[in-house]
């Protein structure tokens, strides 16, 4: 047909005739033919002209083309044309390298679940096999179906099964990722918690007789063993297949170490080493020696998890170490079951251990012991080391959970000793582990005790448990180590009519302040004397009765070490005409009068405030870290030097944050931490950025010192609207003894400030930021609380709640030093 076609059209272009019946069709055709044609007979004319003249006027030509290139409307034709082709190559490379890449991004996540009713294979920990691929192709499709299905399908891409395990319940644990292409302005459409909902649900609707196992289209599914985290682009491709950084090692046989070593040198990317052991067994992770090294935590550290993908729920452990050797193996679940005999003899004790003891607690873990005394007067006492229990009530047990005697208990862990005693002969106590993360191992001693006089007569029983003189009951001296022994005194006489000081209270001796109109409370207080906690420490060692020794501008310890380290605490407020309005109690502060507060950001929203105590380390709140994503120190920023809300004088990254070790979220006790920054700011700015003071232990602080709490929190309880300027407010320090009328749950690692009407107050958006006190005479300021927790903002007689700085001073130092 095609042939015949190209013959009849040759013909009528030939002829001249015109077929009728098909002149529409043909005369397109013939269009282009003749247009060809011509194009080809001028090609030909043009050829033979200038191979005949090509010698005598090849010359003449190029100056007769040149000339006409130079003729102005050409030169702009092709200037234009010049400068379209550069502009359509730029767009395109724009397009493709931004505005492609900025439309869309994925969001990753990386899941687990638990397949019941599945006999595990040992093929399945062979991603080559062929057993591995028929699962992970059958799972695949189920996820992708659910997903698909779901309200998310047009943002949904893929599923990848990344590896398949044992656990000790049975079933095949399936490790998982998903992969969502998402513009940019639907990017809170992929939520972790949407992302989890979806996955749940479908197994939700299909549960049965009570049972934590559904159906996920025909696939049964433990409902409570679903996690599903967000993940880093970069976890996603260094696990996926092709990455050059992952290690997997399979402890076969219990006993047998097997050497591990991991090094900062496999490069700036996310290396993954997979453990896993045979049913039945536990890994033991054991770390010998490290490499300490300054660095940048988010990068290089070592991270420990429950899983065998980067999940945020199941991190074990957190190293900030690069490099480290040690070595694993699979280990038996220890049996720990103990019947234990206490004898009535005074110095008779025995000791107790945690399952595994010394290394860390697992997730999983149980141990019972039963004890019987000798005599039905004598019950059973336990001393715990760094551990206390207390009644279990609404919330979980998130550090040991306890059951003595039919009654059940929390753990948790603390900074001093505690004594549990169980008043009756026979206890039987039982233990299971209940953290997410590998906690520290506890120890405890156990001895009996006279149920109706646990402490000797002539001695003081602390809420602690343990047992002091009463001549050291309201002596200044936290005895009891829960100031037990310190609240609800009544307040000592003064002794001024001795010539000494040596018999007036301590905690009237070198206070700073007068308390005596001769003196004598003031004077001597560079004399040496015991070490305590209402003593100040100098770097010898040696302990002088001034309190408050600390950067005065006096030296008052022989190694002159109590005016070291006193670039701190001393503003250069720069005066500007601002609003005077109440704000909460407050005012609006001036540039440079609070140089040492901070703005804490969390993906670009103000979340928090803290305290400048280095070039290098701010300190705030351990509640503002608390959850797992708020962890993540890339996702954090800190504004200094800054006034007004978005004014920033310096914006610093953060490097690392370190959270106290013993916080409670329950309770809010601990309620410290610290943020590392990427880089320090410019000397430039040193009027306008400086740290505070950091209190010693024995610092004390009276109606003489002026305390300001200052942040860019709400104004009121109701307020929906945050200020833009840095706001302060005067405040009063109360007694710990009122504290604790006011708040029963008060610590000793807490304190109270405020004003009895409730108007000047720290409210919501202030917390982890400074509550500062100067020295009398207009001395130093100095980090006396961080805004913590309170109930309300403003209320009469409920105060603010602040850490108190000065039992973290020593723990302070030794992370910033």
């Amino acid at each position: 047909m095609g042939v015949e076609n190209e013959e009849n059209k040759e013909k009528e272009t030939a002829s001249g005739d015109k077929d009728s019946t098909s002149q529409q069709d043909c005369a397109s055709i013939n269009d282009v033919s003749v247009e060809i044609s011509t194009v080809d007979r001028a090609l030909q004319k043009l050829y033979r002209r200038n191979r005949r003249h090509r010698r005598n006027n090849t010359p003449n030509k190029l100056k007769q083309l040149w000339l006409r290139l130079l003729n102005i409307p050409h030169i702009a034709i092709i200037i234009a044309a010049v400068l379209f082709v550069v502009v359509i190559i730029i767009w395109s490379l724009l397009w493709v390298f931004i505005f492609c890449r900025e439309s869309n991004s994925g969001a990753y996540f990386a899941g687990i679940f638990r397949v019941a009713d599945e006999e595990f294979i040992p093929e399945y920990r062979q991603v080559e096999s062929d057993e591995f691929a028929s699962m992970a192709h059958k799972i695949e499709h189920v996820v992708n179906c659910v997903y698909k299905q779901s309200s998310m399908s047009s943002l949904y891409k893929q599923a990848v099964i990344s590896d398949l395990s044992n656990n000790n319940k049975g079933g095949v644990l399936v490790h998982f990722w998903m992969v969502f292409v998402v513009p940019h302005l639907k990017t809170p459409a992929v939520c972790e918690e949407c992302v989890w909902a979806i996955f749940r649900d479908s197994v939700y609707t299909s549960l049965q007789n009570r049972s934590s196992v559904g159906f996920l289209l025909g696939l049964p599914v433990d409902l409570d063993s679903i996690l599903i985290n967000a993940v880093q682009r970069s976890d996603y491709t260094s696990n996926t297949a092709g990455s050059q950084c992952i290690e997997k090692l399979y402890a076969n046989l219990p006993g047998i170490r097997i050497p591990l070593n991991v090094f900062s040198s496999w490069g700036g990317v996310s290396c993954h080493v997979k453990l896993t052991a045979g049913p039945g067994f536990l890994i033991r992770l054991t770390v010998f020696s490290f490499v300490i090294e300054p660095t940048d935590c988010v990068n290089d550290g070592l991270v420990v998890y429950d899983a065998l993908l980067p999940m945020r729920g199941r991190i074990l452990l957190r190293l900030c170490e690069p490099n480290f050797r040690g070595d694993f193996e699979a280990i038996s679940e220890e049996s720990c079951l103990s019947h234990i005999g206490i004898d009535s003899h005074p110095d008779f004790s025995g000791d107790l251990y945690s399952p595994f003891y010394p290394s860390l607690l697992p997730p999983q873990c149980f141990c019972s012991w039963t004890f019987q005394t000798s005599s039905s007067a004598l019950g059973v006492a336990l001393h715990f080391k760094k551990y206390v229990l207390n009644i279990k009530d609404i919330k979980a047990c998130d550090q040991g959970w306890w059951k003595i005697n039919e009654v059940i208990y929390c753990g948790t862990y603390i900074d001093h000793s505690t004594v549990f005693r169980i008043s009756s002969p026979r206890a039987e106590v039982e233990f299971r582990c209940s953290s997410r993360t590998s906690l520290q191992p506890f120890e405890a001693s156990y001895t009996s005790y006279n149920i109706s006089q646990p402490c000797p007569e002539s001695h003081f029983l602390c809420s602690t448990g343990l047992c002091v003189e009463k001549v050291r009951r309201c002596d200044g001296l936290d005895d009891c180590q829960d100031e037990s022994d310190e609240i609800f005194c009544s307040r000592p006489p003064i002794n001024c009519a001795s010539s000494s000081s040596s018999f007036l209270h301590p905690l009237f001796v070198c206070n700073g302040e007068r308390d005596c109109s001769n003196g004598i409370d003031e004077t001597n207080c560079t004399q040496e004397t015991t070490c305590s906690s209402i003593s100040f420490q100098c770097t010898s060692g040696s302990c002088i009765l001034k309190k408050n020794a600390k950067c005065d501008g006096v030296f008052d310890c022989g190694d002159q070490s109590d005016e070291m380290k006193c670039d701190c605490g001393n503003p250069s407020p720069i005066k500007k005409e601002t609003s005077s309005e109440r704000i909460v109690g407050g005012v609006n502060s001036v540039e440079g009068e609070w140089p040492w507060q901070v703005s804490l950001l969390f993906s670009g929203n103000m979340y928090c405030g803290a305290s400048v105590v280095s070039s290098d380390w701010i300190v705030s709140a351990a509640h503002c870290f608390s959850k797992d994503r708020l962890s993540d120190p890339r996702l954090w920023r800190a504004h200094l030097g800054m006034l007004s809300q978005g004014s920033p004088k310096h914006e610093a990254e953060i490097q690392r944050i370190v959270v106290h070790e013993y916080y409670n979220a329950f309770t809010f006790d601990y309620d410290i931490a610290l943020l590392q920054l990427k880089k320090p700011w410019p000397p430039t700015l040193s009027a306008l950025i400086k740290p505070v003071c950091l209190p010693p232990p024995s610092h004390t602080v009276t109606d003489s010192h002026p305390c300001w709490v200052t942040g860019w929190g709400y104004r009121s309880e109701e307020d929906k609207v945050l200020p833009t300027v840095l706001l302060k407010a005067r405040v009063f320090i109360q007694s710990q003894t009122d504290c604790k009328k006011s708040y029963s749950l008060a610590s000793p690692r807490m304190l109270c400030a405020g004003v009895s009407s409730g108007e000047q107050d720290a409210c919501r958006g202030d917390s982890g930021g400074p509550l500062s006190c100067q020295e009398p005479g207009g001395g130093r300021w100095f980090l006396i609380g961080i805004v913590s927790w309170g109930l309300g903002c403003g209320r009469p007689n409920l105060p603010g709640v602040y850490t108190r700085v000065s039992k973290f001073t020593s723990w302070i130092y030794r992370h910033i030093s």
